[in-house]
């Protein structure tokens, strides 16, 4: 099926070649561009098929189908035999060049014979020697085979290396790659690097490189104890070469460096990235490189016992690690067998088996900010609550008989104790067995006591939004318990259902009625205290501590201060009967709620006050496990007393203490966040970051996927604010990648947010294209978000700016006008305004003259928008967008050579601003505009005296005030209009 409508004319042909030649290479660019072949055989004119085929061939070529481009170079070398005249010098250029394309498009076919591949390079160099041109060229080519066939390598180098360079040389990046590829084959890695040195710092580059360089440099710069540029350099260059068949054997040493360097789960997730490439690669030289870097990696995660682990091989059926392995394996020693029969030589069998028997060369580098093991990408059949460790405080040994399990479940149950969870899951498991036989043993009850018990820890471990989920449970416990004559247990589990309930009642409502739900609540609790008899000592005061919680809700919800003092009364209670049975857990729990009623109320003195007495008693006395958490409450009323240093000590310790203990005893997540927090204001972000990532993986563990995505999206905006924008792509590419995400599973919205950051780290990292088609896509989406427009305001005008850096300024009005349109049902008055100056800049000073009217029309755009602003009182948080605004109209007409109405609006801008006196911020704008307004009229309205005038009355104003810096641009201006004058 044709893509396109056929060109109708030259023009027409023409215009599709350009429209074709922006498209990223690929499957659609190349059945485009062989269209485009059979609409330029149509027409009379050689040279509309010349450039038709030299595009056919580019599509072929960086589309990874070396079977099809010496074909479509023999048509154009038939052409330029028969009908030179038709070639002009850039055409003839072009067809030279390519010549070595050929040359390596054979050398990447095995059923290519050798004696064919060195006709060509014969065909080559008679070509180059009969139309004067240089050699270097082929003898580059020589090399090129000379190493692909692992003979005579040191002689071909020498040969081509000591040529000069000629027109028709390959890339300054590219040979630099060869020579380093040389000398590391040699075994020679500091010398290798210092030969990509170039290329991996960017000075040089071109279309493959350095994403090309940077894949064979990995390895060396791990051996050479480079690891942090190693790790820096996969970011950047894994992200260049993603699911490019062109570059899959790029990908490849991706893989292998993931596998080498303890991120097997990475690798997992890279190549699951592309999958595509197992059937898009048409190049057997290219797959057997992507196949061995994959062999590499799925051998070693074979190795470290997940093989049955799920894997993204060829479509068409399911593989796990082990069965994938294997079929790569054979395929793989099937292309390297045909490549060394062609050759003659035992070469790829030889280096694809060096790759495959490297040991790792570090056990662990962190490479991204999402840091995850082969556990944590284990099939979903695998339980998601990993059996809870053996705390430092537990007994070293487990009871071995059911009596005596259930009943150390029970025991440890009523401390409150965390290892309780361990032995529940334990029973959890027996008595779920078909063949599970309950103990006829009166101290141990009956079955249906059991399975009360295992579906009150079930309730207990719901996530505090399954407010409904935990209800139902608590109620059937409850039920369960009355059927096995426990009215103890029974009441609590009712008591917890009663809680349960006024939190589901609570969620939507308004304060008021959250308010009278706990109130409920609380009555029932205090009902079912009084009216159940015979209550053990541990149960009563979990009925007490419920009652306590219950006002705490209200209190919380309500911050009425008629609510406070109910709450102490019910806390007082609890403490002393706690006191009075020596029941560790509620006299902690009595003394914890009390401090942070304190700081409910605003009394952050007093609860300091009531936790430190706390610490020093759970630290004599007990329950140890409670110290975390009191460690971490300290920790968040330090940070709202600002005393950073504090919390931060606090919370450290907190986080270190909770290691001790099973992972659900401590709420790890929230001290993460909350060290993330103490961090910041420490100005110590980059820890700050390591938490928020911990955090949300954590939360991520545990089913939280909402909150674990949130958190992440805030650790990716703040790594783009500490310009790790690599870090930033890589943390968002893996998020995006998840399965829910993927399947539209999450909320729309936090996905969104999640590319709306990655779009502006792509624009960051200076990846216009890619960042420009992610911005045109939000901006597509967020049009049909009726209830936020102001979101889609801010979004289509970042897109317009984006079209407009591009070039593209027909589709930047059109995002311009849609953000205008969404802007008057939600103003974003400063957004806006900056997205219309900036645009207006960007045509001026890419069109210049002629593109000052569009440039014009957004600045009255903006006009408008301040105006506006101005109306209502909008007060602008940067730049007043009256002075703004003017300053651009001087910027914007200077760049169209309108220089008397450039110097007019900077006068204006000027009197807008006015001069700038000690306690104000605005002096580096107000000099700004001096400079633009003494280049205008001195330079080029060639007016140096009043120019200088200018000048000297702000050099004397910003020196009076001390701004000397601000003051050196217009020195150095002054200067040179003084000595032009």
């Amino acid at each position: 099926m044709p893509t396109a409508p056929h060109p109708q004319s030259t023009d027409e042909l023409y215009q599709a070649l350009q429209e074709n030649d922006r498209r990223p290479y690929g499957r659609i660019r190349t059945v485009t561009a062989e269209e485009l072949v059979d609409a330029a055989e149509r027409f009379e004119e050689p040279v509309v098929l010349v450039h038709a085929l030299l595009e056919l061939q580019e599509a072929y070529t960086y589309g990874s189908e070396p079977r099809k481009s010496p074909v479509v170079f023999a048509r154009l070398l038939t052409l330029f035999d028969e009908q030179p005249d038709v070639f002009d010098e850039r055409l003839r250029h072009m067809l030279f060049w390519r010549f070595k394309w050929v040359a390596n498009a054979l050398r990447q076919l095995p059923e290519v014979p050798l004696t064919a591949m060195r006709q060509w390079l014969t065909e080559m160099r008679d070509r180059y020697e009969k139309a004067g041109l240089g050699l270097q060229p082929y003898y580059g080519q020589a090399y090129q085979l000379a190493a692909h066939t692992g003979e005579d390598t040191t002689l071909a180098y020498e040969l081509w290396a000591a040529r000069s360079r000629t027109r028709l040389s390959d890339c300054e990046a590219c040979e630099i790659c060869e020579r380093a590829r040389h000398h590391l084959a040699a075994g020679d890695d500091e010398r290798a690097l210092r030969v990509w040195e170039p290329v991996l710092a960017g000075t040089e580059s071109c279309q493959e490189e350095p994403a090309r360089s940077v894949s064979y440099a990995l390895l060396p710069l791990l051996r050479t104890g480079r690891t942090d540029r190693a790790r820096e350099l996969h970011l950047a260059g894994y992200r260049a070469c993603r699911r490019n068949p062109s570059m899959s054997g790029e990908v490849g040493r991706h893989l292998e460096f993931c596998a080498l360097t303890g991120n097997e789960a990475r690798g997992l997730e890279l190549l699951a990235e592309n999958r595509t490439l197992f059937d898009e690669v048409d190049s057997p030289l290219d797959q057997l490189d992507f196949l061995t870097g994959a062999e590499v990696l799925l051998r070693r995660v074979e190795s470290l016992g997940h093989g049955g682990l799920p894997a993204a091989g060829r479509a068409g059926r399911a593989w796990t690690v082990s069965d994938l392995c294997a079929d790569v394996r054979h395929r793989a020693d099937g292309l390297a067998a045909r490549f060394d029969a062609r050759n003659g030589t035992c070469h790829h069998t030889d280096r694809r088996r060096a790759r495959l028997d490297r040991a790792p060369l570090l056990d662990a580098l962190e490479l991204t900010l999402r840091t995850r093991g082969l556990d944590d990408v284990a099939p979903a059949a695998v339980p998601a609550t990993p059996p809870a460790a053996t705390s430092a405080a537990a007994p070293a040994a487990a009871p071995e008989s059911l009596p005596e399990l259930i009943l150390r479940a029970r025991a440890l149950d009523a401390q409150g104790h965390p290892d309780a969870q361990a032995c529940w899951e334990r029973l959890r498991t027996l008595a779920t067995a078909r063949d599970y036989v309950h103990p006829d043993d009166p101290a141990v009850g009956p079955l249906v006591r059991l399975r009360a018990d295992l579906l009150a820890d079930e309730a207990g471990r719901t996530r505090d939004e399954e407010y409904a989920v935990a209800a139902a449970l608590h109620e059937e416990a409850a039920g369960l318990y009355e059927d096995a004559g426990e009215p103890g247990d029974a009441a609590v589990a009712h008591a917890c259902a009663a809680l349960a309930h006024a939190e589901l009642a609570t969620e939507g409502a308004e304060d008021p009625v959250k308010a009278a739900a706990f109130t409920t609540a609380h009555a029932t609790l205090v009902r079912l205290h009084q009216e159940t008899p015979g209550l053990a000592p541990h149960q009563e005061a979990r009925l007490l501590r419920m009652r306590a919680t219950a006002l705490g809700l209200r209190l919380q919800t309500s911050r009425d201060e008629e609510h406070i003092a109910p709450v102490f009364a019910e806390l007082d209670l609890l403490h002393t009967f706690a006191v009075r049975h020596d029941i560790l857990t509620q006299i902690s729990g009595a003394l914890l709620l009390r401090a942070s009623t304190h700081a409910m109320t605003g009394n952050l003195p007093a609860a300091v006050t009531e936790v430190d007495a706390l610490l020093d008693r759970l630290r004599t006395q007990g329950p140890a496990w409670h110290l975390p958490r009191t460690l971490g409450l300290r920790g968040r009323l330090q940070l709202g007393l600002r005393d950073a240093r504090a919390a931060h000590a606090d919370l450290s310790e907190a986080l270190r203490l909770a290691a001790d203990w099973p992972a659900d005893a401590v709420d790890t997540v929230r001290l993460h966040g909350d060290l993330a927090e103490a961090c910041m204001h420490l100005g110590r972000p980059d820890e700050a970051l390591r938490h928020l990532t911990r955090s949300a993986e954590l939360d991520l563990r545990r089913g939280n996927r909402t909150d674990a995505y949130c958190t992440y999206s805030n650790a990716a905006q703040l790594s783009l604010d500490l310009d790790r924008v690599e870090d930033c792509i890589a943390l968002l590419d893996s998020l995006l990648a998840e399965p829910d995400v993927a399947a539209g599973e999450l909320d729309d919205r936090l996905v969104a947010q999640l590319r709306l950051t990655r779009a502006r780290a792509l624009h960051a990292g200076e990846d216009l294209k890619a960042a420009t088609a992610e911005f045109v896509a939000l901006a597509a989406e967020s049009a049909g978000w009726d209830d936020d427009p102001g979101s889609h305001a801010m979004i289509a005008g970042e897109t317009a700016v984006l079209l407009g850096e591009s070039g593209d300024f027909g589709r930047a009005r059109e995002a311009a006008d849609q953000a205008l349109a969404a802007h008057a049902k939600a103003p974003r008055y400063e957004q806006i305004s900056n997205c219309l100056r900036e645009l207006a800049r960007l045509q001026s000073q890419q069109q210049g003259p002629e593109g000052l009217p569009g440039a014009l029309a957004f600045l009255a755009d903006a006009g408008k928008v301040a105006d506006e602003a101005r109306a209502v009182g909008f007060e602008a948080h940067g730049r007043s967008l009256d002075s703004a605004l003017a300053y651009e109209y001087g910027r914007v007409n200077a760049y169209a050579g309108a220089y008397d109405d450039a110097l007019a609006a900077l006068d204006k801008a000027l009197a807008l601003l006015g001069e700038p006196g000690p306690e104000e911020d605005g002096a580096g704008e107000w000099a700004e505009c001096v400079r633009l307004a003494g280049v205008v009229e001195g330079i080029y309205l060639e007016r140096p005296a009043p120019a200088l005038t200018r000048l000297d009355a702000a050099l004397t104003r910003l020196t009076a005030l001390g701004r000397t810096e601000v003051a050196e641009p217009l020195t150095t201006l002054a200067s040179k209009l003084r000595d032009e004058a």
